[in-house]
């Protein structure tokens, strides 16, 4: 019995099989090979087509089948997980009205300011977990206030995973957690958030019906079953945004459990069985996969936006023709603290954690007589770790203080120079995992399907790999400090 996840990212589409028995996976492919365009039109915006998902998803099952190393008509179930945040609008006919504003897109920040003082600081931070900034429901409001044309012609709102899965099977559904994330859902009331509904004018008909997230979420319709090579009827069972699903996918399911990942963007996110919230928005808490009425697990999130797109930025401009393999080499080659060169990472939209902010991703200290591509790529690497280290302070202000973090082996997690960096600088330990996105969905499927009875018991093979230490917490202190002032002198 296999289970297929998928993994709608913002780079590209990652789908996986995993056998059900050794929850060990079978194989995985994506698409396309280069990275999806996201289109900025203006400063601080950021879109994609959600067509050009439903097509890139569709190329990545036919590769993934193509690899014959399962049966495809031996799929069971399918398990979505997804960038978060994002906003997908559609008519009565489920055609979809504009391109997807996703996650790291700004224009909406001043919108939820407004918001965020309308409601109250207090009501909104009790009841939201977090001010309603940049999220999902601050963009719908942006096209009810700029495209009333658009607005009108709604009929349901989506978040990316949700729309997958109505490609998939006709429904449109949506859970706790996915309302959380685009902060339409009051966790003391346990319901639709009336104030951000009323404060923003939305029509409360435009909101799916809301399912348990580990349940089905429709079947999967004949003509898209022959098309994929797929058997008609099985259900879509699980749907989650990409770090609540990265969480359940390195088993990080209890209170006080720690997730990092270093793709696209950057994330820490922790369990807690409360209802916590930062102050000042900076970290954000939404409802974990585990959240429920009775048993409130929330997931408490730092993102950095610019972690793998600043990395990415650096190879396109100085190595284009490198890998990145052959980049994490060259980092290696240059000493602890990149002979002074410094990295503020900061060029991919506002960042929550530095209260809505856009500094610019900034190369600073550069030496003409000393700096050379190795200095340039560790610097990039270490300005990323900084910047968690910054983010996991506010956490750690907040009550979040992790003994240990666990990763998958992907992305930047990859480089021996950033892996070992972060825990240096964070003075954290870190587990590395197999783990990916689509494979994590895959087994989240499972759950929902029922093949597994808990979600503790989808990840009883699970092993870690390597356990980094920290070694150079001394060496780095200072040079994380001087980055800080630096960043402190960039947000004045």
């Amino acid at each position: 019995m296999y289970l297929l996840g998928i993994d709608i990212g913002t780079s590209s589409i990652k789908v996986a099989v995993v056998d059900a028995n050794s929850q060990k996976c079978v194989a995985t492919a994506q698409y396309p090979d280069q990275e999806t365009e996201i289109k900025s039109v203006k400063a601080g915006w950021a879109e994609q087509s959600p067509l050009d998902w439903w097509h890139n998803m569709q190329q990545a099952i036919l590769k993934l089948n193509a690899t014959k190393l399962f049966n495809p008509k031996d799929i069971s179930a399918i398990g979505i997980a997804y960038q978060m945040h994002g906003l997908v609008v559609v008519d009565k006919d489920q055609n979809v009205l504009r391109d997807s504003i996703i996650w790291c897109d700004s224009r909406a920040v001043e919108i939820g300011d407004k918001a965020f003082d309308k409601i109250g600081h207090e009501k909104a931070l009790s009841n939201l977990l977090n001010s309603p900034g940049n999220f999902t429901a601050s963009k719908l409001a942006w096209i009810k206030e700029n495209e009333p044309n658009v607005y009108q012609k709604i009929d349901k709102i989506m978040l990316p995973g949700d729309f997958i899965a109505m490609k998939l099977t006709g429904e449109i559904t949506t859970s706790i957690s996915a309302l959380s994330e685009g902060i339409f859902w009051d966790f003391q009331k346990d319901e639709i958030s009336k104030d951000v509904m009323d404060c923003y004018g939305l029509d409360y008909n435009f909101i799916p019906k809301v399912n348990k997230l580990f349940s089905s979420h429709g079947v999967l319709k004949e003509g898209i079953a022959k098309l994929l090579g797929l058997t008609a009827g099985i259900p879509v069972a699980y749907k989650s945004g990409d770090q609540p699903n990265n969480a359940l996918s390195l088993n990080v399911l209890k209170p006080g459990e720690v997730a990092a990942t270093a793709g696209t963007s950057g994330v820490i996110y922790g369990v807690s069985d409360s209802l916590t919230y930062d102050n000042q928005s900076r970290v954000n808490t939404f409802a974990h996969v585990t959240y429920s009425p009775t048993e409130k697990n929330t997931g408490v999130l730092l993102c950095i936006n610019g972690t793998g797109s600043m990395y990415r930025w650096a190879k396109h401009t100085f190595a284009p023709k490198s890998t990145y393999q052959e980049l994490n080499h060259l980092a290696n080659q240059a000493p602890i603290g990149s002979k002074g060169l410094k990295v503020l990472p900061f060029g991919n939209g506002a960042e929550r954690m530095l209260n809505n902010k856009f500094t610019g991703a900034q190369l600073l200290g550069i030496d003409l007589n000393i700096h050379n591509q190795s200095d340039i790529f560790r610097a990039v690497q270490e300005g990323i770790a900084f910047s968690f280290r910054y983010g996991l302070d506010i956490m750690r202000e907040n009550g979040m203080k992790p003994k240990v973090i666990r990763a998958g082996r992907a992305n930047l997690f990859l480089s021996d120079v950033f892996a070992q960096t972060f825990v240096d600088v964070t003075g954290v330990p870190v587990e590395l995992y197999e783990n990916d996105g689509s494979v994590g969905a895959a087994l989240g499927a499972g759950i929902g399907a029922g093949i597994f009875k808990t979600a503790e018991e989808a990840f009883t093979q699970q092993e870690v790999i390597k356990t980094l230490i920290p070694k150079n917490s001394e060496e780095y202190e200072p040079i994380y400090q001087e980055w800080k002032e630096l960043l402190i002198k960039a947000l004045k």
